[in-house]
């Protein structure tokens, strides 16, 4: 996808075939969703974010949230803070699987440090896998703002398991 893609211009959406998973490894499966040969999930229109870069072990969302995702007091919720750092935790690590391999989240930490407006323009968040095992994974991450500001960094583990299980 290119940098000018954006989460409502996508029309290949759903989950990932399971005959896919089957056979292709996880940065396998994130190459051909960036060259649009595979969907990328709903979530990403709702929530206003793309997935822009993705290696083994690594994974980056952008994201621009709007009014749409403020809370009360009119800064971002911190629903919108977290979903972006889970999507790019969890991939980093879904990244790092072997074919026939899923993962998920298990438990995810946020640590939130400035507000963030709705209006401020383009976030990034990158997540890196900082330990693999068998059967658990877990991956450390940033969000930060327009300006490079850090706005929340977190950790998330992820439970991997068979396509079967």
């Amino acid at each position: 996808m290119s940098e000018t893609t954006t989460a409502d211009s996508i029309t290949n959406l759903g989950a990932l075939p399971r005959d896919i998973i089957a056979r292709m490894s996880g940065v396998e499966i994130f190459e051909a969703m960036l060259a649009g040969r595979l969907p990328a999930p709903p979530i990403m229109v709702t929530m206003e974010m793309m997935l822009r870069e993705a290696e083994r072990g690594r994974a980056v969302f952008t994201g621009t949230p709007s009014a749409a995702h403020m809370n009360p007091q009119g800064t971002v919720h911190g629903g919108w803070i977290s979903t972006i750092l889970d999507s790019a935790l969890t991939c980093a690590v879904h990244t790092d699987l072997e074919a026939g391999e899923l993962c998920t989240t298990t438990s995810l930490t946020v640590n939130m440090v400035r507000p963030l407006m709705p209006g401020a323009g383009e976030t990034r968040c990158e997540g890196r896998v900082v330990h693999r095992g068998r059967r658990l994974a877990t991956a450390e991450g940033s969000l930060l703002d327009a300006n490079g500001k850090l706005i929340a960094h977190g950790t998330a583990n992820c439970m991997i398991f068979g396509i079967g299980q």
